[in-house]
């Protein structure tokens, strides 16, 4: 493995060990360092367990390149922080952070994310729709089943039957996660949101949910992120777009409609085994995918699910059943709390269920995360005017 590159993994996490598993058969990249916060003796599951540390110094020696995928915004915020400190490349499975601190990074450095979660996935499907002369107008996250405020029971259920974390499964039931990835859709492919907390309607299939969403959009003249609900989905993405040559007759021909609304899709997105195209792609010398860009105009807002009083603790936003969090306007929202940033935090004021948590009724802890945060403020400044 003499000309391999050698990378080290942030996290020890489900999408750390595929990952980790995947490049244990490939000659081209080596995994050479994992980090982790458990006690090294516990972490079970990863092979190569001389490349397993808790130290960030031993952790960034000797690699070309990060792929940051711990799903913790504070971590793997400083660990970032380290990373450009030594002028590496980072590669992130963590649409979390992105959106909380990923345009921080996006002006020091290379930071990208990668194909696999649905922004990745969404971002080389638009790729590959601008190169055979399609503008996309909508790009769509698809979800099967949506619960804004889903019991304790039936997640602890699920998290034990899906083999995930409970927060994780939370996350992805109350559209927490969703709302996450098509804030980073939208910074990074230079779209709008249709309104806070996205319209995320419910369809019968992605063809009549992207036409609804297609002229929505065009009333607003420039592209939009958003979701569709659709039981009968694939666990993929898709781009509604109109074309821009004459092709409406070879575009009738090939199955794609009669227009003037055309929807590109993509049937599945494979987490941790589509990692690799990214980190081959920065490799190559090809640019960075996606990341939440250095001005932002999308955000994503912790929203209580519940009412909240004075003294109560939360030590996790994402995935908690305190808050989940709404896609929202930078502009329109100035003192809202990036749900990213929700952890080990205290509320000052009482907030009632479905309003929106602030700096003024929340504290939280000073972190690297939070300061970044400040700094990506001071420089917002909405992409369309």
């Amino acid at each position: 493995m003499a000309d391999s590159v050698k990378i080290g993994v942030s996290g020890t996490g489900f999408i750390a060990k595929g990952l980790i598993s995947l490049l244990a058969s490939t000659h081209d990249i080596e995994v050479i360092s994992i980090l982790t916060r458990r006690p090294v003796e516990t972490v079970d599951g990863i092979q190569e367990r001389h490349a397993l540390t808790n130290d960030r110094d031993t952790f960034l020696k000797n690699v070309d390149l990060i792929v940051e995928c711990s799903g913790d915004v504070v971590y793997g915020s400083e660990v970032i922080d380290h990373a450009f400190k030594m002028n590496l490349p980072v590669v992130t499975m963590n649409s979390e952070l992105q959106v909380t601190t990923g345009s921080y990074f996006a002006k020091r450095g290379f930071i990208t994310e990668a194909e696999g979660d649905q922004p990745g996935c969404l971002a080389a499907l638009h790729e590959n729709a601008v190169a055979m002369g399609f503008k996309p107008l909508v790009y769509g996250n698809i979800k099967g089943f949506m619960n804004l405020n889903p019991s304790l029971e039936d997640m602890t259920y699920w998290s034990k039957a899906k083999g995930i974390s409970l927060p994780m499964v939370t996350s992805f039931t109350d559209g927490t996660k969703v709302q996450i990835e098509q804030a980073l859709v939208a910074n990074g492919l230079h779209a709008g949101i249709l309104a806070d907390g996205l319209t995320g309607e419910t369809v019968e299939n992605i063809e009549i949910g992207g036409l609804s969403l297609a002229e929505k959009t065009e009333a607003y003249g420039k592209p939009m992120s958003d979701f569709v609900v659709c039981r009968q989905g694939p666990p993929g993405v898709f781009i509604t777009a109109r074309h821009e040559g004459n092709q409406k007759e070879a575009l009738s021909y090939l199955k794609l409609g009669e227009g003037p609304y055309y929807t590109l899709s993509t049937s599945f997105h494979l987490c941790h085994l589509e990692i690799i195209k990214t980190i081959r792609r920065v490799v190559d010398g090809k640019g960075i995918l996606l990341n939440n860009t250095a001005h932002p105009s999308v955000s994503v807002k912790a929203v209580a699910k519940r009412d909240l009083v004075a003294g109560e603790k939360i030590s996790q936003g994402i995935g908690s059943f305190a808050v989940r969090g709404e896609a929202c306007s930078i502009e329109d929202n100035p003192d809202h709390l990036p749900i990213g940033l929700l952890s080990q935090a205290v509320i000052e004021k009482p907030v009632k269920a479905g309003e929106t948590l602030t700096f003024s009724n929340v504290s939280i802890p000073e972190s690297f995360a939070l300061n970044a945060w400040k700094d990506i403020k001071k420089d917002t400044r909405p992409v369309f005017s």
